[in-house]
């Protein structure tokens, strides 16, 4: 029988967040997308995290941390107040209910904020998270990262407005 994960908390993104955000981000791709990206892939796609603009992405928006025992486990950046910009968890806890957790929150404090939706940019082993979040697919991309190509879909969800939750609640 399965030990039960601690119940995860959530935190705002401290700057002290990030060489461990870094981990996460390039453990999570380097295990999690190797049936879809070749490896050259998943280095290209890594070394985004390389520069500063890995960090300006994490503070400029509301970038959410998961945590399990107080230790960082993924987290999810939300741009302009309707864009998932960056979206990961750390492979030992995928498919243990954080990145739900994470993107719910998210979710209800866009909506909150009066979004009509939420946009992301989607990897090929994502797509069947999106989907289940209820985001419809609306175009295919090819995003150049150096020498490589990524192949990502644009995804889309539309939030119901803050009143009428309301009235069905």
């Amino acid at each position: 029988m399965g030990q039960a994960l601690p119940k995860p908390g959530l935190r705002p993104f401290l700057p002290a967040d990030l060489p461990v955000l870094v981990d996460i981000y390039e453990e999570s791709i380097a295990e999690l997308t190797g049936e879809d990206y070749s490896e050259s892939q998943q280095e290209a796609w890594m070394a985004l995290a390389a520069d500063d603009s890995f960090a300006q992405r994490l503070a400029k928006g509301l970038t959410l941390i998961a945590t399990v025992e107080g230790s960082p486990v993924g987290f999810i950046a939300l741009k302009d107040n309707e864009l998932i910009d960056l979206f990961y968890v750390h492979p030992a806890v995928a498919g243990q209910g954080i990145g739900t957790m994470l993107y719910d929150a998210v979710e209800k404090l866009a909506g909150a904020r009066g979004a009509p939706r939420l946009v992301a940019e989607v990897s090929d082993n994502a797509l069947p998270f999106f989907q289940k979040q209820g985001f419809q697919p609306q175009r295919r991309n090819t995003m150049p990262l150096g020498d490589e190509w990524l192949g990502t879909t644009t995804m889309e969800k539309r939030l119901t407005p803050q009143e009428d939750r309301k009235l069905s609640s």
